[in-house]
């Protein structure tokens, strides 16, 4: 028999999927637990549907990710930190910094999670840092480190 999964079942397969399973267990199991639905016309119309819906939002999204990977390249986040003789700073910046930066100039919120350091930043320059827009989709974010007068 025939089903379309509504969630996750371990060994027969994702929600979503259209799979065989035995008559006993779709009606025995499956049916009564919420598992999954028979797969007719309907419910397999309404899947297709929903599925396309679910592609045109992460083509939407990617798009939207690629667009703000090309603003990326024209920004600078500047920050002032404390800093001694030798261009060292007496404390850090961290993704946390950056992103509070990158929100007050920007506008553009970013979690810290997404902003990828190896570690924090602790002398004085430019760097390049890597933020993580989108699956596969990684920006160039420019972070300048000014000692404060």
């Amino acid at each position: 028999m025939k089903v379309i999964l509504k969630e996750d079942v371990k060994g027969l397969g994702k929600k979503d999927e259209m799979v065989n399973a035995s008559t006993g267990y779709a009606k025995n199991f499956l049916f009564p637990k919420g598992f999954a639905i028979e797969a007719n016309v309907a419910n397999i119309n309404e899947i297709d549907l929903k599925n396309k819906a679910g592609k045109a939002k992460k083509d939407k999204e990617v798009q939207e990710a690629r667009n703000l990977k090309e603003k990326f390249k024209e920004f600078e986040v500047v920050i002032k930190a404390k800093a001694g003789d030798s261009e060292k700073l007496f404390g850090s910046v961290t993704s946390k910094d950056i992103a509070e930066k990158l929100e007050e100039i920007y506008k553009i919120k970013i979690d810290k999670k997404k902003i990828l350091l190896d570690e924090a930043i602790k002398s004085t320059g430019v760097k390049h840092v890597d933020v993580k827009l989108y699956p596969k989709i990684i920006a160039k974010l420019k972070v300048k480190i000014e000692k404060v007068q």
